[in-house]
């Protein structure tokens, strides 16, 4: 960092188990991610080829070269594993993530339907030789799933073998541990957290009132992912409370939280 900067959240270094960023790949060029790795590779631990953009993105093969120089892993999109999974060519599948040496897989079921007995089996297989993220929670918005399934399902999927389960959001927020109209699933978020450990969990979080809710709630280490490009350098100000958002929510001075001080010193002038 060029800055000295006193009383800053500590962040996980990379390698990160916790305080995870994963970066949403919409269909970026060479040259945009030779641009985009450059200033953000500090701060982005994964990039997920969203959906089934990598089938169609050109160059692919140099593009995974720029990821794979910048020491960032990347994995292709859960809706692609469904796109192969609903033609039964799972086998042809794990072939295309060896031939461009893809070390990380999502087995994810938001659109299509698998039983969560085999969607489990896959998570297990697969776990033999790649890093698993399995995803909870449909792209339906009108599909509700009770928070004791939320639980049930991550504990099983953890079980079977997933390195992280992310939970899902969509790219537009509006989904799964989101309202239709981006609203934060508070209570269903608590209850998940209250039973499972936070940094076993990713949660997607594309808008950056939802990423601020996450902060604030679990702190500069909580693992948040579907983030755009372009916002992880704006993410990492948010984790670090270099940003009006989260500016309070970290500053402290003598061990004492900003807020605190504030309400302290307004509290005294007032008496005044």
């Amino acid at each position: 960092m060029p800055f000295s900067l006193n009383n800053l959240p500590e962040r996980s270094q990379k390698p990160r188990d916790k305080g995870i960023t994963l970066v949403l790949d919409k269909g970026y060029s060479v040259r945009q991610t030779e641009d985009f790795c450059e200033v953000s590779a500090d701060y982005v631990d994964v990039v997920k080829l969203g959906w089934g953009t990598s089938y169609v993105t050109p160059n692919l093969e140099a593009k995974l070269d720029v990821y794979k120089n910048a020491g960032i892993p990347v994995y292709f999109g859960g809706t692609l594993f469904e796109a192969y999974l609903l033609r039964n060519q799972l086998d042809s599948y794990i072939k295309l993530l060896n031939r461009y040496n893809i070390e990380h897989v999502e087995v994810s079921n938001g659109t299509i339907w698998i039983s969560d007995e085999k969607k489990q089996k896959i998570i297990k297989d697969l776990s033999a030789d790649f890093t698993v993220y399995s995803e909870v929670g449909s792209k339906n918005p009108n599909e509700i799933i009770p928070p004791y399934k939320w639980v049930k399902v991550i504990q099983e999927e953890l079980e079977a073998g997933s390195s992280k389960v992310i939970c899902e959001a969509r790219e537009s927020g509006t989904v799964g541990v989101f309202r239709p109209n981006g609203e934060v699933r508070s209570g269903l978020i608590e209850e998940i957290t209250d039973q499972i450990s936070q940094d076993k969990l990713i949660f997607e979080a594309p808008k950056k009132a939802q990423q601020v809710w996450f902060i604030r709630k679990y702190g500069s280490n909580v693992n948040l992912g579907n983030i755009q490009p372009d916002e992880a350098i704006p993410l990492e100000t948010l984790r670090l409370g270099l940003r009006g958002d989260t500016l309070l929510d970290f500053y402290s001075l003598d061990g004492e939280h900003e807020v605190d001080r504030v309400i302290k010193e307004n509290s005294i002038s007032n008496e005044e």
